[in-house]
């Protein structure tokens, strides 16, 4: 498999949507970005829209009692899972400031995403 070496490729890219509580779309793609990890891909994170608010830190359980996903978001470093962007239009929609969040993400600008999305072999968006 040929790679252009200005285009860092990471085998798979995980979208990540979702609020952290309401349903559990956020959690399953993470789970599937650990296992993917635990395979030995390389996954990055692309949290857009709702989903940057999962990096929010100290969510308290949702009202259905789940638990944050603070727990789970600390485990993809264990993964090796350290490739986090986060999309600037989401964050500016939340009144986020990127050194708020947890794990550090690269913040990406909305007309950046394509191109990051188009550089990995296999994208799910959850």
């Amino acid at each position: 498999m040929h790679h252009d070496h200005d285009t860092p490729a990471g085998d798979l890219l995980v979208i990540l949507r979702h609020a952290p509580h309401g349903s559990g779309w956020l959690r399953e793609g993470l789970d599937v970005a650990l296992v993917a990890a635990a395979f030995g891909g390389d996954v990055s994170l692309l949290f857009m829209g709702e989903g940057v608010t999962a990096l929010v830190e100290d969510q308290a359980a949702g009202a259905l009692d789940q638990k944050g996903t603070a727990p789970t978001l600390r485990m993809l470093e264990m993964y090796d899972i350290d490739t986090l962007w986060v999309e600037a239009e989401a964050l500016a929609r939340f009144g986020l400031s990127a050194d708020e969040l947890m794990l550090a993400p690269r913040v990406l600008q909305a007309e950046d995403s394509a191109e990051l999305i188009r550089r990995h072999a296999r994208v799910l968006t959850f």
